[in-house]
Parts: C-alpha cells; sequence; structure tokens
C-alpha cells in the first residue's frame, strides 16, 4: 500500500492537517503512529482506511477488506450488540452460519459474550470498544487500522490485542495502530510512523524498535539549554514551545 502526497483540510481556508505525506506500508507489517495530540493523527488513520477522503493525494493498492476501530467508536444505535454485529457480517457478505460463528468466536475472545445481549447504547465504553474490535475482524483483514484501540479496555482485553495484531501480519495482512502505550513497539516487522505538524516521518523497523517520543515540560529560561543538552546527547528535539 502506498501513500502519496496526501493533503488534507476541512474546508475552503482551513488550515492543512496533513501536508506532503509519502509512505508505504508492505503485508506483515506494522506501523505504529506516534505524535503529540493534533498533529493529525487520527486524520491519516481515517484516510488510510478510506472513511475521510484525502483533499489531495492518493491511497493507492490499499486491501480489499479494511478493519477500521475509530478511538470512539459509534455505539449509540437501536440494536443489540449481537444484532449489530451478525448484520456487519452480511454486508461483509458471510452466511447466517458463518456470521454466527464469527460472531461467537470473536465476542468470547474479547471477552463480549456477557453483553452480546445489551443495547449498544447501554454499553460502556469499554464494552463499546470490544464491539468495535470484533466487527474489524469479522472478515479477516487485509489491512487493520486502529486508533488508540486499548482506551477503555480491561486488562484481560488489551492483553489480546498484540497477538490479534501478529495473527493479522502473520496472515499477510498489515496494520496501522495508533499506541501512545508502546505496548505493540517491540513487535516484530514495525515501523514507527511518527506525525508532526500535519507532516509524516517513517523509520525503518530496526530503528524504531529503539525510538519513542516524549513531551517534556521545563521552565522558559531552561528551554533553549535543555534543548541542547538533549541534542548533545544524541536525541532529536522536535519541537520547542515557549
Amino acid at each position: 500500500m502506498h501513500l502519496r502526497d496526501l493533503w488534507v483540510h476541512y474546508g475552503r481556508g482551513a488550515p492543512w492537517v496533513l501536508r506532503e505525506v509519502h509512505a508505504e506500508l508492505q503485508p506483515g507489517e506494522v506501523g505504529i503512529v506516534a505524535g503529540r495530540n493534533g498533529a493529525g493523527k487520527s486524520t491519516l488513520l481515517s484516510v488510510i482506511a478510506g472513511i475521510r477522503p484525502a483533499t489531495r493525494g492518493t491511497v493507492d493498492d490499499r486491501p480489499t477488506v479494511v478493519g477500521w476501530v475509530p478511538e470512539r467508536f459509534a455505539a449509540a444505535q437501536p440494536f443489540t450488540a449481537r444484532r449489530y454485529l451478525l448484520q456487519m457480517a452480511a454486508i461483509r457478505g458471510l452466511t447466517a452460519v458463518a456470521a454466527r460463528a464469527a460472531v461467537d468466536r470473536w465476542a468470547q475472545r474479547l471477552y463480549l459474550t456477557p453483553f452480546l445481549g445489551t443495547k449498544m447504547s447501554q454499553l460502556s465504553k469499554g464494552s463499546a470498544q470490544k464491539v468495535g474490535l470484533a466487527q474489524a475482524l469479522l472478515v479477516p483483514p487485509g489491512l487493520l487500522v486502529l486508533d488508540e484501540p486499548w482506551e477503555g479496555l480491561d486488562a484481560q482485553t488489551r492483553e489480546e490485542i498484540p497477538a490479534l495484531i501478529a495473527e493479522v501480519t502473520a496472515a499477510g495482512g498489515m496494520v496501522l495502530v495508533s499506541d501512545h502505550r508502546g505496548e505493540t513497539v517491540k513487535m516484530p516487522h514495525t515501523t514507527q510512523w511518527l506525525v508532526h505538524d500535519g507532516r509524516l516521518t517513517v523509520t525503518a523497523a530496526g530503528e524504531a524498535e529503539r525510538r519513542c517520543v516524549i513531551e517534556i515540560s521545563v521552565a522558559q529560561s531552561q528551554a533553549e539549554s535543555t534543548a541542547a543538552r538533549l541534542r548533545a546527547d544524541g536525541h532529536d528535539v522536535l519541537a520547542v514551545r515557549l
């Protein structure tokens, strides 16, 4: 999959949220998307997943089956969790028998079974997030896009996510995951996708395992000296805000 010169804004005259984005992701790879709040991570992921159009540029060779899990899964729907998942399975082309099997399988895997009979609007944030994960995996995705998938989940389910990612890549799929927890950084075949002020920097797999992004606060009078000391110690200083 190739991202070619992606630019995104939200209206004529509005500032660019993404600018000059070029990248590629190969089958079996995991891209870990990092960056401060407001940098454009969620916008980038939604464009790659095909949820939001780019203002300019293209996403080429996107797999046919895309699993998309937004940071805030839209749970305000008049269905039970089971009915919603069965409908999503039917939309994705599964027969009734296969749909029931897939729903039961992922509900059990994600500790969702006790809540299948609950209306979506009555689910907790964590249970709604589990429904979002399940619907993305009902059919094996060629591309799985996860925007902060750990938010609201219980410890048991959080521990499942790296294994789910590994299963998708082992089957030849690609994964993009926004991860500020560092849960996926030690997985094999990862690349670091750093979004900063709307621009993207991709770090090769071997390097990505040794890098993380942190934000520190110091007194204004110490800002320049702190930045200089960090650079002298071999760190990259992405920005200094006074």
